[in-house]
């Protein structure tokens, strides 16, 4: 059915506009306090800024999740590419912040059309195994992309670029997936049972999935929250805050190229409850050192977050597959959603602890340092739950053949 598809063209495309998307998290992460300082920003508007990011990611992929089969990945991704260059342009021609909330919201939208299409497409092009591994390669590029982005803030922030300048780089791969997309025909679904929004819809209210639906928002938030805000909590550290970003996301981009063996030999349930320890160990640890102890925390929170998104969607594919492409749409955007709940609210306890730590007569690198990890000790929270949702999740799961099947993405 597919004979006549371009699939290295599709591809290949997919993973650009997933570099667009880790992009605009890297980048922004890295000019996070440019942008505090020049428009005289405080940590929580500077998290409402970043919830824009997360709150148009779950809008548009739960839109494209109900619109696949009839709107057309095409399409989709044709909203994605306006999305990304009307978000970049808004941008950098900001002036302010009410309009640095619009234009972090069209970004976001872009990324979730990105997701929305991408990972239903791959999925319809490829069969077997070879889809197995094509969708883990497609989502290596998330972390892979906040690597390079990290590295090229970084180079550029040192070198004195302006933060405009840092955000037109988006536009590279922005126009790299948009020329690979053009003029290619895209594929059929290849399973007729998962075009029903019906069935979709009943799958979805099962307890599994309502059961992953709670449990990606935690896992989420561990992810991101930790990572938007390592240039703010950890900037006082004595260890470059990107570095740390490069080397968390470059170990997850390793990771997730292996994934299928691991998650085969310890299944999906104990890949999660390992991941939920190493996790919250990491961020304790983050919490806690300074110096160069802040790079073996960023080893051991890297292995516990590698695995937790695309094991979470495999989970939904392999546990419950009727969902179809909605229901992997929906599992991603209540991590987004939770994200962007949670932003401000993380900028809201950094801005608390500053106010009681200068109470307490801190200034300069020691309140900001203290200020940072009295935060990261509350997001610990989050991991530890975690840990008590997946030890019930892996014994629930623990007779069910679907543990040992690799991911689905």
């Amino acid at each position: 059915m597919n004979e006549n598809i371009n699939k290295s063209a599709l591809f290949n495309g997919s993973c650009f506009a997933l570099i667009t998307t880790a992009f605009t998290f890297a980048i922004r992460a890295g000019i996070l306090p440019q942008l505090g300082e020049e428009f005289n920003l405080t940590a929580e508007q500077l998290g409402f800024i970043n919830s824009m990011w997360f709150l148009g990611f779950p809008i548009s992929m739960i839109i494209g999740g109900l619109v696949y089969h009839t709107f057309g990945p095409k399409n989709i991704m044709r909203v994605a590419f306006v999305s990304h260059t009307l978000g970049i342009i808004l941008t950098i021609f900001s002036g302010g912040y009410a309009l640095l909330l619009v234009s972090t919201l069209f970004i976001g939208f872009g990324n979730g059309c990105t997701e929305a299409a991408c990972n239903p497409m791959i999925a319809d092009t490829y069969s077997g195994v070879k889809m197995n591994k094509m969708l883990n390669r497609f989502h290596m590029w998330f972390p892979g992309g906040i690597v390079l982005g990290s590295l090229i803030s970084k180079f550029m922030t040192d070198f004195g670029a302006s933060w405009q300048a840092q955000m037109w780089v988006l536009m590279i791969p922005t126009i790299i997936y948009a020329v690979l997309f053009y003029g290619k025909a895209f594929p059929k679904p290849k399973v007729e049972g998962v075009t029903s929004l019906t069935e979709n819809f009943k799958a979805m209210l099962t307890p599994v999935y309502i059961f992953l639906f709670c449990c990606m928002a935690l896992t989420a938030i561990s992810e991101f929250g930790t990572q938007q805000w390592v240039g703010l909590i950890m900037s006082s550290s004595g260890a470059s805050p990107m570095l740390i970003l490069a080397l968390v996301t470059g170990l997850m981009a390793v990771g997730r190229f292996f994934a299928g063996p691991v998650v085969h030999k310890f299944g999906q349930t104990g890949v999660l409850l390992g991941s939920a320890v190493f996790a919250t160990i990491g961020i304790y640890l983050f919490s806690t050192v300074t110096g160069p102890s802040v790079y073996a925390a960023a080893v051991i929170f890297a292995i516990g977050v590698c695995y937790f998104w695309p094991t979470m969607v495999g989970a939904v594919a392999q546990r419950v597959p009727l969902s179809g492409a909605l229901g992997m749409s929906v599992i991603g955007g209540v991590g987004m959603f939770s994200t962007s709940i949670f932003q401000p609210i993380i900028g809201s306890w950094i801005d608390g602890s500053r106010a009681e730590n200068i109470a307490a007569g801190l200034t300069g690198s020691a309140l900001e340092l203290a200020s940072g990890q009295d935060t990261l000790a509350k997001m610990v929270t989050f991991p530890a739950i975690l840990i008590v949702l997946f030890t019930i999740f892996y014994f629930w799961q623990r007779r069910s053949k679907n543990d040992t099947v690799a991911m689905a993405s």
